[in-house]
């Protein structure tokens, strides 16, 4: 393609900010490749998570610091379908359940909490809206640099 006096080429993948974009499909592969990596980071860090000496809010910031940037690099080129939007919100729970922890019924007895109670809880936006924040930012920019 020809625009005044620059030509562009088609390609099959190009690299954006670290991440290699293809196709759809790449995008599921970005992700889990991303979710993966947040994985490693939460089992790296995860006696701190579950320890008792540290205030919730202190494993949050943890949380938000080295987990989080992990997993949502380049995530302003995503196109998320339901399953992966629920795969991000399901990495995103079993986290904040380390955090948080169980929560004892009248009964005594223990149990995980409930993805509701878990929002209450973190009192921040989730992962899939934080995603979608972002690249709603990320294409007014490209827009606004484009014109």
């Amino acid at each position: 393609m020809k625009i005044d006096n620059s030509s562009f080429e088609r390609v099959e993948e190009f690299k954006y900010l670290g991440t290699n974009l293809t196709n759809q499909n790449s995008i599921l592969g970005e992700i889990k490749s991303r979710l993966k990596s947040g994985n490693a980071c939460y089992h790296l860090v995860l006696n701190l998570l579950s320890s008792s000496l540290l205030s919730k809010n202190l494993k949050i910031k943890i949380y938000r610091t080295i987990i989080l940037p992990v997993v949502l690099n380049g995530c302003e080129t995503w196109s998320l379908t339901m399953r992966e939007e629920r795969r991000l919100r399901v990495s995103e729970n079993r986290t904040l359940r380390r955090i948080f922890g169980p929560k004892r019924e009248v009964t005594g007895e223990w149990r995980k909490l409930y993805n509701e109670e878990l929002n209450d809880l973190y009192c921040s936006t989730n992962i899939v809206r934080v995603i979608k924040s972002r690249r709603m930012r990320w294409a007014g920019h490209v827009v606004h640099m484009g014109g």
